[in-house]
């Protein structure tokens, strides 16, 4: 189970990975929800309790019986009306998405997403009530655990005229409601001359059954059933009150509305409470102490130790202490006590750690073991942050609010709101040494905010070069924005396509003054694990972009990077880092090592979490979400204005066959001019220009084999990474080719990527069909991709549900992929629209993309009839040059 992008509840089907357990034995669940949203959560809350049902599913039952123990005490006002429920307010969700398990869609949940479903669910469960005639008919057919069938209703008050009894007791009943529409409460008493009579044994046996319930579990309520006291109004002791106060859940589930004072809910008890980080820190870093302050009070008053002592005098039950009836469990308190005296030693001792007072703040233990030992004294404590630590988290959690690190006209660009708050939590956190992730959504400007804090950095005249990993794909991606945006960052590309072997030989000389004036040193996953020097040194900023590679702890290009060296770290990702917790701790491992333990450890802390009683994966989310960012395109707070329409190269290298392919046809080609002119040269090149296309997608699309090894084609490979963002988001995805022999392999290919199928509309699709199949892509819950071939889908289909388009190879003609692109950025599209466009670097995909962007004032004349028509017109050594091999620049990895 998990969520859409549009905030849809929905249980996806079974898959191959480690998450197909999610919906074993699950399969009703499954139909219900295909029949209503509102139908698989009200299954899931009448499904009885399994110690083995999924993280996900026990999240969303528990959040549908919220909505059915809310819906069976509503007392209506009208018999004959079914009134809906009141939204969930903020104390109500604040707690459900701090809870919520890691999930599928997990970015997506919001308050808005939560009073979504809360209110579809309760629009079914009113449509059943009408069917059905009544709440209690409905719940006794499909859900007799729920079934409420009286309104009979249990009254706690304050008797303060009798110090000795100072409590007053008195179950009453609804006969029926007032002619004001209020509810009018009589003594129960009156339920049995009302009810007196053979006719009307079965209502009165309807009326009281939840009483029977709740006398067999409650030793209080049964006691008052046999003495005959349940029907008289009673006068209680503070401890007579205490015993019925505890048993309240018991009364509830058994279907009796409870009414108590209000300071109960509050739960007035002496708490221990805990102070971390109250000083201010000058110099701080991940490695600092914090300070360690505790203190008994009640509310915001500190206790003295005479009014403690007070307290642990009068024993367990309930104690009026200043004004106020104050909850004492010696034993529960003396345990939390003692638990936190234990820590104020260690920390005495051995000072407290950043770490240490994160988890402690986050409601974990120090050590990360087992949280029971934490969550027994968590009803008798509390862990806040102190005045100086107070602000930095906020600093932290609320970006926006921070002044702007701004780095002037160094930048040659104007940063958006967001990205300027992100700059500044990105140089908040390098400062403190901490590392942070930086996950907004693709095509929300990640690199410009990276290229905007090495700005700040040689602003501010740091010294020591910085560091950037990454895969071999992206490089010609960063090369372009430095040079457009940071011009003044002097960068160094450690990779075979940008130097020498001897330049790159020559860097492995410790203090080499290649080095002394480099503000950015840039290299890719392969080769860091050839160049071991790099680990030698110690880097001021060390990025990773595309992190998802190092979510496998046992790989070795994991473990090459985690043993760099650097002030402070930062991972981008597009990919959710809260879907999965393995993941989420090999990245932690890197940003702030220690955080979450050892891998073993960590697992065991995991483990716990899950058998908590309530709100399991909230330490979790209170300890990561301080150090990572994530902002998505859907949320308008972030992006308000009209979707954009993105437009960045995608370059891609070639794999050996293809090179050796290309390097052989230039040769042929060449070989081939010598001794022809006219239209026979015209049709060569032609012919030629298509070959070089073939092999720049794959050698097989040439070959004509059919086999398509992903391996084989630096655009596949281009392709997985890309999808397996596109997919961890749930956005769906275009991709164009002009060649219709393209388009299985590449649904084949995406397939594998997605999990699922998706759809191909070509020449050869019949008319008929091809609006079912744009009806069953614009539906949300349809296919995730579409292939197309350029000529039949390019124009007259309205495909907004896409929000990334992929030209997976080029026309040569603006206009033609234009009209392409907007079948998705078309009027009703309400997504930001990112545009690929495949370019293999070395070729002459390159060379043209390069003409196209140099010429663009031109390029609709010079391209109108087809760039391949401008090509042939072109002298022999004017082409060989055009369609020549790069061999460094077009090589993978």
């Amino acid at each position: 189970m998990g969520l859409l992008p549009s905030g849809h509840l929905h249980c996806f089907p079974l898959t191959t990975d480690s998450d197909s357990d999610e919906g074993a034995g699950n399969a009703h669940i499954g139909k219900a929800f295909s029949r209503h949203t509102g139908e698989g959560l009200f299954a899931l809350a009448a499904r009885k309790a399994d110690a083995d049902l999924p993280p996900t599913f026990v999240y969303w039952r528990n959040f549908a019986g919220k909505y059915l123990t809310t819906r069976c005490l509503l007392i209506p006002t009208d018999p004959g009306r079914v009134d809906p429920l009141e939204p969930l307010c903020a104390a109500d969700t604040m707690p459900l998405l701090l809870s919520a398990p890691p999930m599928r869609g997990a970015e997506y949940l919001s308050d808005l997403v939560l009073q979504d479903i809360w209110t579809l669910l309760d629009r079914w469960v009113c449509e059943q009530i009408q069917v059905f005639g009544s709440l209690a008919d409905f719940l006794a057919r499909k859900a007799p655990q729920w079934h409420q069938v009286g309104r009979v209703c249990f009254h706690l008050a304050e008797n303060k005229n009798d110090p000795d009894y100072p409590f007053a007791f008195m179950a009453t009943y609804v006969p029926e409601l007032t002619g004001q529409g209020r509810v009018r409460y009589q003594p129960l008493n009156l339920a049995l001359q009302e009810y007196a009579g053979a006719k009307n044994k079965k209502a009165l046996i309807h009326l009281l059954s939840p009483v029977h319930r709740a006398s067999e579990s409650s030793p209080v309520i049964r006691d008052l059933v046999e003495t005959g006291d349940l029907y008289h109004p009673l006068a209680w002791t503070s401890s007579e009150a205490y015993e019925f106060l505890k048993e309240i859940p018991l009364y509830e589930q058994s279907g009796v509305v409870v009414r108590i004072p209000d300071w109960w809910k509050k739960r007035t008890r002496p708490r221990i409470g805990i102070t971390i980080g109250e000083g201010k820190k000058k110099n701080f870093g991940a490695d600092s102490l914090l300070d360690f302050r505790l203190k008994i009070a009640l509310g915001d008053e500190s206790l003295s130790q005479t009014e403690l002592n007070k307290l642990m005098a009068a024993g367990d039950g309930l104690v009026l202490l200043k004004g106020q009836w104050v909850e004492v469990d010696q034993e529960k308190l003396n345990e939390a006590l003692a638990h936190w005296k234990k820590v104020e030693a260690d920390a005495a001792d051995n000072g407290l750690s950043f770490v240490e007072g994160m988890r402690l703040l986050a409601d974990a233990p120090t050590d990360l073991g087992h949280a029971e030992s934490i969550e027994a004294a968590r009803e008798w404590s509390s862990v806040q942050p102190g005045k100086w630590l107070v602000s930095l988290l906020d600093e932290l959690r609320s970006p926006a609010e921070k002044k702007a690190a701004n780095p002037g006209k160094l930048l040659k660009a104007t940063l958006r709101p967001y990205q300027k708050s992100g700059v500044s939590w990105l140089w908040l956190l390098s400062q403190l040494g901490l590392g942070a992730c930086l996950a907004d959504d693709m095509g929300m400007g990640k690199t410009m905010q990276v290229i905007a804090l090495l700005l700040l950095l040689k602003k501010k005249r740091y010294n020591k070069p910085s560091l950037l990993v990454l895969p071999a794909s992206l490089l010609a991606n960063w090369k372009t924005e430095l040079d457009r945006f940071g011009p003044s960052l002097n960068c160094l590309f450690i990779h075979r396509s940008q130097m020498g072997k001897d330049e790159i030989d020559a860097l492995v000389v410790k203090d080499t003054p290649v080095l002394n004036n480099i503000d950015l040193v840039l290299t890719t996953y392969g080769t860091l694990m050839r160049q071991s020097w790099l680990q030698d040194r110690e880097w001021q900023l060390l990025v990773l972009d595309e992190a998802q590679a190092i979510k496998n702890p046992t790989a070795r290009q994991t473990k090459a990077v985690k043993k760099l060296k650097a002030a402070s770290r930062i991972a981008l990702t597009g990919t959710p880092v809260e879907n999965r917790i393995s993941d989420l701790w090999s990245l932690f491992d890197f940003l702030n090592p220690g955080l979450l333990g050892s891998a073993t450890r960590f697992k065991s802390f995991v483990k716990s979490l899950s058998e908590r009683s309530g709100d399991q994966y909230t330490p979790l989310r209170n300890l990561v979400s301080p150090y990572i960012l994530r902002r998505l395109k859907t949320d308008q707070s972030i992006i308000s204005d009209l979707p954009e329409k993105t437009e960045v190269a995608a370059y891609c290298g070639l794999s050996k066959s293809q090179a050796a392919q290309y390097q052989k046809a230039v040769g042929e080609l060449a070989k081939s001019l010598e001794n022809l002119d006219g239209m026979k040269r015209r049709g060569l090149v032609l012919s030629y220009l298509l070959r070089f296309k073939q092999i720049c997608n794959h050698p097989s699309q040439l070959l004509g084999d059919g086999l398509y090894e992903p391996r084989k084609s630096g655009k596949f490979l281009r392709l997985a990474e890309l999808c397996e963002e596109i997919a961890s988001r749930q956005e769906k995805l275009l991709v164009f080719t002009q060649f219709r022999e393209m388009t299985g392999p590449l649904a084949s290919f995406l397939t594998q990527q997605f999990g699922q199928s998706g759809l191909i509309l070509h020449g050869g699709t019949p008319v008929r069909q091809r609006q079912k199949l744009v009806e069953r892509f614009q539906h949300e819950e349809g296919p995730p991709f579409f292939i197309l071939s350029l000529k039949a889908g390019g124009t007259g289909l309205n495909l907004t549900q896409a929000s990334h388009v992929i030209h997976f190879d080029r026309w040569w003609n603006p206009a033609v992929e234009n009209q392409a692109t907007d079948r998705a950025f078309r009027i009703g599209q309400t997504k930001n629209v990112l545009v690929h466009k495949f370019v293999c670097q070395g070729t002459v995909e390159e060379k043209i993309d390069a003409l196209i962007k140099e010429k663009r004032a031109l390029a609709n004349d010079l391209l109108e009839g087809g760039g391949e028509m401008l090509l042939t017109e072109m002298d022999n050594e004017a082409l060989l040059n055009l369609v020549s091999l790069d061999i460094e620049k077009s090589e993978v990895g």
